[in-house]
């Protein structure tokens, strides 16, 4: 389901909903009930620091609009690059996390 991608996403997303209108942030949490009403997320809009919760039977659709922050960071990705270096004989072998920016 697309709100579980948007879930494990980390960058903003847009929701639209049923009434037109549309919310940019970042989805941080949601709940599954047992039916769309009372399945919800919860979102930190772009623009306000109230956090929304939105039910599932309120959105049309969803889109992933912001860059995620985590795409290429995923701890397979840093071994990876740690034993290029290491093949390479490459001098700073650290084990200090990227920068996010």
């Amino acid at each position: 389901m697309a709100l579980e991608k948007a879930f494990d996403y980390r960058g903003d997303i847009t929701l639209t909903l049923k009434d037109k209108s549309k919310i940019e942030g970042y989805l941080f949490d949601r709940v599954t009930g047992p039916s769309l009403t009372t399945s919800f997320v919860r979102v930190l809009p772009k623009d306000s620091i109230q956090k929304l919760k939105i039910s599932y039977a309120d959105i049309a659709a969803l889109a992933f609009t912001g860059r995620d922050t985590a795409a290429g960071r995923s701890w397979e990705a840093w071994v990876g690059k740690y034993w290029e270096k290491k093949a390479t004989g490459e001098g700073d072998l650290s084990l200090q996390p990227e920068s996010l920016d």
